[in-house]
C-alpha cells in the first residue's frame, strides 16, 4: 500500500519535473530567438541609418560639386562667402601677399569641431599646394594644416550670437566633454574634393565606421540647449576647408578675360587633385570646444582658446 503511494508520487513528480523542464527549455529557446531577432533588428536599423546618412552626404556633395558651374566663379568678383561675409571682410592682397583680416568677435564664437591630426593633414596640404600654387599669383589662402577640422555644432556663432558668462562657458565645455566620452573615433575616407562658387576648396568625406556626424550633432544639440536653433551646416555633412581662392589665375596660364577658360582650368585642377588624394583615409579621435575671439579664427589663424577632448568610446 505504502509502496504503491510512493510509486504514484514518484511517477507524478517525474511528470511534473518533465513538464517544468520542457517549459523552461521552450522558454529559453524563445528567449534566445527574441534576443537574436532584437540584435538583428538593431544591427539592421543601424546599417539602414548609416546607409541613409551616407546617401544624404552624397546628395549634398553632388549639389556642392555643381555649384561652380551653376553660379560661376563669384570669388573672381569678390563675392560673399558661404557664411555671408565678403572676401574683403576676410583678406587683403597687397604686393602679391595675402593677409587675413582679423576682426574681434563679440561675443566670441563657440564652435565644436572634430580635429584632424597632422599625421593626415600635412599630406593633404602638400598635395593641395603642389596642384594649385603654381597657377596663382599668391591669390590663394591655404588652410593651416595644424588646424584642419570638421565643423560640427556652434553654441554661438556670428549670425546668431549667444552671450555666455565664464561659468556658462565652463558648463558648456563640461557638457561637450561628456559627449566626447560617448563618441567613437571615426574612420573616414575622402569622397571627393570640390571647388565652390565662393572659391572654397573643400574635402568632402564619408564615414567608414565610428559615430556618424548626424548623431554627433544630435548629442551636442541635447548637451547645449541654449545654442542657436539654426546651425551653419547640414547635419549630415563632413567637410573640411583645404584652401580659398581669392582671385584669378596667372596671366601666363589663361586669358583672364575669358571666364569660360578659367572655369575649365579650375575643373582640371580639381580633377588633378582628386586623382591624387581621393580615397585618402584618416582617423578622427578628438572633439574640440573652441572659443574664437576673432571672426573665423580657426580658418584665419586668429585668436582662440581650444579645449581638446578625446573620443572615449572603445569599439569592440
Amino acid at each position: 500500500m505504502v509502496m504503491g503511494r510512493v510509486r504514484n508520487w514518484w511517477s507524478h513528480s517525474k511528470t511534473v519535473a518533465l513538464i517544468w523542464f520542457f517549459s523552461l527549455a521552450l522558454f529559453y529557446s524563445f528567449f534566445r530567438m527574441a534576443l537574436q531577432n532584437s540584435s538583428s533588428s538593431s544591427s539592421s536599423s543601424s546599417l539602414d541609418s548609416a546607409t541613409s546618412n551616407a546617401n544624404r552626404r552624397s546628395t549634398l556633395y553632388n549639389k556642392m560639386e555643381r555649384d561652380l558651374d551653376e553660379h560661376g566663379a563669384a570669388f573672381l568678383k569678390h563675392g560673399e562667402t558661404s557664411q555671408s561675409l565678403s572676401l574683403s571682410d576676410l583678406f587683403t592682397i597687397k604686393d602679391g601677399s595675402v593677409t587675413p583680416v582679423l576682426k574681434a568677435a563679440h561675443p566670441p564664437v563657440r564652435a565644436n569641431v572634430l580635429y584632424m591630426s597632422t599625421e593626415y593633414s600635412v599630406l593633404i596640404s602638400e598635395a593641395v599646394k603642389q596642384v594649385f600654387d603654381p597657377y596663382f599669383d599668391k591669390a590663394i589662402w591655404f588652410q593651416n594644416s595644424s588646424v584642419y577640422h570638421f565643423s560640427m555644432f556652434h553654441a554661438s556663432h556670428h549670425i546668431v550670437p549667444v552671450p555666455a558668462s565664464e561659468v556658462e562657458i565652463e558648463a558648456e565645455a563640461a557638457a561637450v566633454r561628456a559627449v566626447a566620452e560617448r563618441l567613437c573615433p571615426l574612420e573616414i575616407v575622402l569622397d571627393r574634393v570640390v571647388l565652390t562658387s565662393t572659391g572654397v576648396l573643400l574635402g568632402c568625406w564619408q564615414v567608414i565606421s565610428g559615430t556618424d556626424p548626424v548623431d554627433i550633432r544630435a548629442k551636442l544639440r541635447a548637451a547645449l540647449p541654449r545654442a542657436p536653433e539654426k546651425q551653419l551646416y547640414d547635419a549630415a555633412i563632413l567637410h573640411t576647408s583645404f584652401a580659398r581662392l581669392l582671385g584669378g589665375l596667372k596671366a601666363s596660364v589663361v586669358d583672364l578675360h575669358n571666364s569660360s577658360n578659367q572655369l575649365e582650368l579650375f575643373h582640371k585642377l580639381v580633377t588633378q587633385l582628386n586623382n591624387k588624394i581621393r580615397g585618402f583615409k584618416a582617423t578622427v579621435s578628438e572633439l574640440w570646444y573652441v572659443e574664437e575671439y576673432d571672426v573665423l579664427a580657426l580658418a584665419l589663424n586668429g585668436r582662440m582658446k581650444v579645449r581638446r577632448f578625446q573620443l572615449g568610446c572603445s569599439r569592440t
